[in-house]
């Protein structure tokens, strides 16, 4: 059963690495990190028993290699360990045997990438390794993430899975990219950042563990030890009178899984062909007969670690399978529906019926933005309608209500105003005239804001349409239908744009056209005359009250009796509309004539104090009450010739243009990326049903 359940997960490895596109399903695998020349390759041929990997110097692991070794009982003789030579055989045929890697019929190994072709030679494994290597990266030192799934049949190997990944390296050597660090770093890190990897982290024995590039990078991913285990290699290179029995007992870097010390062959055994079974026996030895590992030389060496790596995978394997389960069947319910939305595995679609469900679902969410009834409102934002209600009710409110009649109109121009309306006769109370001349100018002022309002609500509907256009899957498939629909929808919010703007124009120019001074909420001549005088009267000191019978003889009638002489000087009616030192000091008997241009002085008597405030107390008091009736008015107009004649109008203006029998196909080009992320979808959908398939027979 626990041979199953590896074999199991290479399945389901070889299943997503068939179709060739990435998964998010994080299965089980052991993950082999380390430095360069550290002795991943040596170590992995050892638990292997053959010699099947690339060597030299340099970065030779330039892909991940998953290699998936299975055990396959043996159908002929024994199985004769590579290398070894026969009862009664010469040293010197034994050693061309293995210079040419006599072929075992129980062992062999595939590729994926080569379904159905078994390499009984291992060195022809090496070349293909090297070959599928250089095809994806080329001849230089480059790197690549995509792997290459070898698949090792033999009775003398134990069921596991492993990835060999590129070597840590520091500096860049030869042609090797400037970044090659980097590189590596960052493909190391995407396999062992998965939860469910187990990391395999080769050190050599002879250097300072503190300074294991492969413990240290595991260390971030795994800061707990709990799924790192150490491999200490050179083992058999260390100083005279230093092991590694601190390490193995935790007492330097605790790791959950523990420490395997190997020991593996030299460069000079492997240029001299020496057999990995005679390495292993070499192995057994070497820990057998050392003082410090005697004791406990069960544990150690090779054997030991495949042993140990087959029980670690297959308790985490049996612990992470109901997730996988989990997640296999969430990612086919995903991708399934994706698909689904892209038309089905053919693509194939009703062009009529589609673009017809397309208008009709389109203004269906088109009206149900405007009015708040969709289903995904935003928890921290305003969004469609209600970004249009912020329009009427904060910006063009504000803006209107902010604007003062009193700011571009002085004292003084009311003062001129005045006295130019009453004309030739001088006016014996306050001039209506003066009133309607700068109510109207302060009237049309509102124009700006409110077309400034619709251009706002228009700016809002293109807004929604972009969401509609961008959140609707029909238009990412058929991006040519997308860009109609942009197309014809703007040109007709243009289109409603102009009556919209127009009756926002009519609407400020019948206010202008029209003081209506009898409206109830106008404050009237009247009443402002009587509030301008209660005010002034409150501001003036209060006067001692005088006998009638006291008054001199001449204080009647204003001293002007009829009798009364000229003498003294008469204050005339434009008295503070010239400055004194414009006056002549001296009478003379002819008059000058008035000078070309006449301007006033800033000081204004108490009779034209009097006047400015009842005319700007009235300006006032019907510049509010306009004021409401705009911010009231100007949003029911945007809202009927825009808003609302778009939301009725919008479905049978997109029917008018694109539901036509001649642009229906051209309408449904599907994009290139479309079709790609369809193929995906298809592949996708397939592998995670034959992976259902799989687990659902465990």
């Amino acid at each position: 059963m626990d041979q199953q359940l590896i074999s199991l997960v290479n399945k389901l490895q070889d299943v997503f690495a068939s179709i060739g596109v990435s998964n998010n399903i994080d299965l089980p695998q052991i993950t082999v990190i380390g430095s360069q020349s550290s002795g991943k390759s040596s170590v992995l041929e050892n638990i292997v028993g053959r010699d099947f990997l690339p060597r030299g110097t340099g970065i030779v692991t330039r892909r991940p290699l998953v290699l998936q070794l299975i055990n396959r009982p043996a159908t002929s003789k024994p199985a004769q360990p590579n290398g070894d030579k026969a009862d009664g055989e010469k040293a010197e045929d034994a050693m061309a045997k293995v210079q040419l890697n006599e072929n075992n019929p129980d062992e062999w190994g595939e590729f994926l990438h080569l379904p159905g072709q078994k390499f009984h030679d291992f060195h022809k494994i090496r070349d293909e390794i090297v070959r599928d290597t250089e095809k994806m990266t080329g001849k230089n030192a480059g790197i690549s993430p995509n792997p290459i799934n070898l698949r090792i049949f033999s009775p003398n190997v134990l069921t596991l899975t492993l990835v060999d990944l590129p070597g840590l390296t520091k500096v860049p050597v030869g042609d090797q990219p400037r970044d090659i660090e980097k590189q590596i770093r960052d493909m190391l890190m995407r396999f062992i950042s998965k939860p469910n990897a187990i990391i395999l982290a080769v050190t050599a024995a002879n250097t300072d563990l503190a300074n294991s590039d492969g413990l240290k990078l595991a260390r971030e991913v795994d800061p707990e030890g709990t799924r790192t285990i150490g491999v200490l290699t050179k083992v058999d290179l260390m100083d005279q009178g230093t092991d590694v029995v601190d390490i193995l007992a935790g007492r330097v870097i605790p790791l959950r899984l523990g420490y395997v010390p190997v020991v593996n062959r030299g460069q000079r055994d492997i240029d001299q062909s020496k057999s990995i079974a005679s390495a292993l026996d070499n192995e057994r030895k070497f820990f057998e007969g050392h003082p410090s590992y005697a004791g406990k030389a069960q544990y150690c060496g090779t054997p030991w670690l495949a042993r140990k790596l087959n029980i670690i995978l297959m308790h985490h394997i049996r612990n992470t399978l109901p997730d996988i389960k989990a997640r296999i069947s969430q990612q086919l319910a995903k991708y399934q529906a994706e698909l689904t939305s892209l038309g089905g595995p053919m693509g194939e679609t009703n062009p009529g019926s589609l673009v017809l469900s397309t208008i009709t679902e389109f203004c269906s969410e088109f009206r149900s933005a405007i009015d708040g009834n969709t289903n995904d409102l935003s928890l921290n934002e305003l969004s469609g309608g209600a970004r249009i209600s912020f329009v009427f009710h904060e910006l063009y409110n504000n803006g209107v209500k902010s604007i003062d009649p009193f700011d571009q109109v002085k004292d003084g121009d009311i003062r001129t105003i005045l006295y130019n309306s009453s004309g030739s006769t001088p006016s014996l109370f306050v001039g209506t005239t003066a009133f309607e001349v700068i109510v109207k100018q302060q009237i049309r002022r509102l124009e700006e804001p409110s077309l400034r309002c619709c251009a706002l609500v228009y700016d809002e509907l293109i807004r929604i349409l972009g969401h509609l256009l961008s959140k609707t899957q029909t238009f990412k498939r058929y991006p040519e239908l997308k860009d109609r629909f942009n197309l014809v929808v703007i040109n007709f919010f243009k289109s409603c744009m102009q009556p919209t703007n127009k009756l926002v124009t009519d609407m400020v120019s019948m206010q202008a056209c029209y003081v209506n001074t009898t409206h109830p909420d106008f404050i009237g001549g009247h009443r402002a005359m009587a509030l301008v005088t209660d005010r002034m009267n409150a501001n003036k000191p209060p006067e001692k009250p005088v006998d009638p019978k006291k008054l001199p003889p001449n204080a009647l009638n204003n001293g002007k009796d009829l009798d009364a002489d000229f003498k003294k000087d008469e204050p005339s009616f434009f008295n503070s509309f010239f400055s004194k030192d414009k006056q002549p000091k001296k009478k003379v008997a002819t008059m000058e004539a008035p000078p070309p241009v006449i301007k006033p002085v800033a000081s204004l008597s108490e009779r034209e104090a009097m006047e400015t405030d009842v005319i700007k107390l009235l300006i006032q008091s019907y510049y509010s009450v306009v004021k409401r009736e705009m911010i009231d008015m100007v949003p029911k107009a945007i809202t009927y010739n825009l808003v609302n004649f778009a939301k009725e109008n919008l479905q049978r203006e997109l029917l008018e243009h694109l539901y036509k029998p001649d642009v229906l196909e051209e309408l449904l080009k599907e994009s290139p990326d479309v079709v790609a992320r369809r193929r995906e979808c298809v592949k996708m959908v397939g592998a995670l049903n034959s992976a259902e398939a799989i687990v659902a027979a465990v």
